[in-house]
Formats: structure tokens, C-alpha cells, sequence
């Protein structure tokens, strides 16, 4: 097993263009060095390489060899660094966990206009700062995507469509969603084919 599927990388056009697959310790050689840190341990795979997709498995047309040349999710760039922050990261080998440094940015290695969506994601409604729900599952047909299915937050509320029209832009953190507040009401209840 290469790794798990962590995020989907969907176009302006919602056409698929890859897949974002975090490598499991035994794929990384992590479980071989357990105390060394892995700065990254994401790759993108382009929709090109898949061979087959279900629910449950995405099967990837390329050999081990092959998979460990694609290119990392997250790369890092440096930025200015203030004096508190040279002392926090001057700090950190004092502290247990491991950190990026300060000075460095991470960079997700995307175009700005594709949407990264990913399961259990928030979804927020536009710039308002008021969060809708999250990321239940992500529906294709074929190559296009179609929504997602957001679980809506608050008790006893039920999965609803969310439709691709409504999907603005994500971030790291979210998923933006350009929606009135009456039509997130209106949406359709959610319920699984077969």
C-alpha cells in the first residue's frame, strides 16, 4: 500500500486533475528511521496515473519507483522572519515536538484556481466567517464533479448536496461555499445510490 487519499484537486472547469495521496510509513521509509522527521510526506499524483478508482481504493498505474518521483504536495519557501519569531524557533529543539521553522512558509504545489477538497473539511459560507458544515464525501461523474455531500452543523441535521456551482475557493483550512443562507435551507437531503 502506497499511502491513503487526502485531498482532490479539482480544476476551474471541476474536471479532476489529481489526487493528493499522503504516503504511509512503510511506503516513506519512515518506519524505517521512526525518529527522524519527514518534512513531506504528500505527493500529487495526476488523474493520468490512476488506473482505477472506487469508494474504497484508487488503484495507481505507476510502479513504486515511479510513484516516489512525483512531486510533493507541500514545499516550503522562506519569508521575514521578526526577532520573536528567531527566538520561538530558536527555542524549538528546547521543546518535544518538531516544527517548521518560522521562516519557512509551506506552499501547497497547486494552481491558486484549483479547489483542494478534502473529507471532514469545513465548509464556510463566503467571507462571513460562519461555518456551514464540513465535508462529508466528494461526487464525481466520471472526470467532472458534481458536489459535496456537507454534513451541516447543529443537532439532528441531516447530509444535504452541496452543487459545484456554489463551491467559490478553498484554502488550507476550508472550502468556501457562495450561498445565501435561505438556499443552504433549500438544499437537497443527501441519500447514497444503492
Amino acid at each position: 500500500m502506497v499511502g491513503k487519499l487526502v485531498h482532490v484537486l479539482v480544476g476551474p472547469d471541476y474536471a479532476l486533475k489529481a489526487l493528493v495521496i499522503k504516503e504511509s510509513p512503510s511506503f516513506s521509509g519512515h518506519r524505517l528511521a521512526p525518529l527522524s522527521m519527514l518534512v513531506v510526506d504528500e505527493f500529487v499524483a495526476p488523474k493520468d496515473a490512476v488506473g482505477s478508482m472506487t469508494h474504497e481504493l484508487v488503484e495507481l498505474r505507476l510502479n513504486a519507483a515511479e510513484v516516489r518521483r512525483l512531486p510533493p504536495y507541500i514545499a516550503y519557501r522562506e519569508r521575514d522572519e521578526s526577532t520573536g519569531d528567531v527566538l520561538v524557533d530558536s527555542a524549538g529543539p528546547l521543546t518535544a515536538s518538531p516544527e517548521v521553522p518560522r521562516w519557512l512558509e509551506q506552499v501547497a504545489n497547486k494552481p491558486a484556481d484549483e479547489l483542494e477538497i478534502d473529507g471532514g473539511e469545513n465548509v464556510m459560507l463566503g467571507d462571513t466567517g460562519k461555518r456551514l458544515g464540513t465535508v462529508k464525501d466528494v461526487l464525481f461523474e466520471g472526470e467532472q464533479l458534481v458536489g459535496v455531500v456537507l454534513l451541516p452543523d447543529g443537532l439532528f441535521k441531516h447530509e444535504v448536496l452541496l452543487p459545484r456551482r456554489f463551491l467559490d475557493r478553498s484554502d488550507d483550512l476550508a472550502l468556501f461555499a457562495n450561498i445565501s443562507e435561505a438556499d443552504m435551507e433549500r438544499l437537497t437531503p443527501f441519500h447514497p445510490a444503492g
